[in-house]
Order: C-alpha cells, then structure tokens, then sequence
C-alpha cells in the first residue's frame, strides 16, 4: 500500500473515531504531500512523500525549541505529540551507534584526516542513510569529533 493511500485510510478512522489530534496531523500531512506534487506536477513516491514528513518533523523540532525559549510549555508539547504521529509513517531513525559505525567507515574509505574534509564525508554518510531516517545534525556532530582528534 503507498504511503498516501495508507494517509487517506488512516485520516477516514481518525475521523470516525473522534480523534482531533490525530485527525488535525494526518491532515496537514496529507496538505503538505498535495503541496509538493503541485510544485512538481507529479504525484510523489513514497520515498519523496517521507522527505516532505522529514521537513515537517524538522519545522516542529524548530517550533518546540522556540516555544520552550518563550515560556510556552504547553505549545512545545503540542508540536512533540504531532511528531511523534508523523513519525509512524516513517522507518525507524537511525541509532548513535548506526551513526557512529557509518562516520567510522566512511572516514577510513574516504581517508579524511583533517576538518578540511568535513564536507566530503557528510556527502558519503548521509548517501548511505538514504531512505532512513537521520538527524543531519547527529551526524554533522560526529564527523566533527572523529575529525579533530
């Protein structure tokens, strides 16, 4: 089943059993994949769908640090819950240890040495997570570290 479709159903008995929450998200899920496939004029894959959830999870991730930033506790919560529900339409994220492991090979293949060669490495790595879900940031972080020692 493609993911839109598997949107549709799951909105449909969100709907019908009253859950706002949920319904609101899938929603606004189902928006954003619509958006997308009109910029392009092309219907999405799976795979360019979960970069649009990826973006969206990224937008929240933003939204709670500046909602926590200004006292806005129960906003922050919010955006967390509707991540969490985003999050059920992706693969599972990679591990620090997954990170870690990749960062390790790609530096011996590459011969990265300095941080000069932080660019390089980051190509590699996040080429070898595509299709999985990474924070860019966990692995930017560890590059950085096995660089400078």
């Amino acid at each position: 089943m493609r993911l839109r479709d598997k949107i549709s159903e799951d909105l449909t008995a969100a709907m019908k059993a009253r859950e706002v929450m949920r319904l609101s998200v899938l929603r606004m899920m189902k928006t954003a994949v619509k958006l997308k496939e009109t910029d392009l004029c092309a219907e999405l894959t799976d795979d360019q769908a979960m970069q649009v959830f990826s973006t969206l999870i990224k937008q929240r991730k933003d939204s709670i640090e500046q909602y926590t930033l200004g006292g806005r506790q129960d906003l922050a919560d919010k955006e967390a819950a509707e991540i969490k529900i985003i999050e059920e339409y992706l693969p599972a994220a990679a591990s620090d240890s997954e990170i870690a492991r990749v960062v390790d090979e790609v530096i011996q293949e590459t011969g990265a040495a300095s941080p000069k060669d932080l660019g390089t490495v980051m190509k590699h790595c996040m080429a070898r997570f595509a299709g999985k879900l990474v924070d860019g940031k966990k692995v930017n972080a560890q590059v950085k570290q096995r660089l400078q020692k």
